[in-house]
């Protein structure tokens, strides 16, 4: 129904930037909430940054002033721009949206912060 496909992941050196970018696709023209969740080797998944409708960003504590998501409704796609990358922002990064009481997930793109 519904196909959320991330790209821009990749290997980079502490304080480097990447840019995510997910492309949503099928028979619901636009998704209500659009964000990003990662999950840490070891670690649980964890939101990390959500956009509701035409509202601001919302993010998690540990990426707030670095992480930025944006969308751009009319190209479907939504992204997150990230700066001044850290070792523990290392993970796999997944692409979510919501309509109507249903959820979509991307299948996720490793993001490994390394020098």
């Amino acid at each position: 129904q519904v196909q959320l496909v991330e790209s821009g992941g990749g290997l980079v050196q502490p304080g480097g930037s990447l840019r995510l970018s997910c492309a949503h696709s099928g028979s619901i023209f636009n998704l209500y909430v659009m964000g990003w969740y990662r999950q840490a080797p070891g670690k649980q998944r964890e939101l990390v940054a959500t956009l509701k409708g035409g509202g601001s960003g919302e993010y998690v504590d540990a990426v707030k002033g670095r992480f930025t998501i944006s969308r751009d409704n009319a190209k479907k796609t939504v992204s997150l721009q990230m700066n001044n990358l850290k070792p523990e922002d290392t993970g796999v990064y997944y692409c979510y949206g919501s309509e109507s009481g249903v959820d979509y997930w991307g299948q996720g793109t490793q993001v490994t912060v390394s020098s």
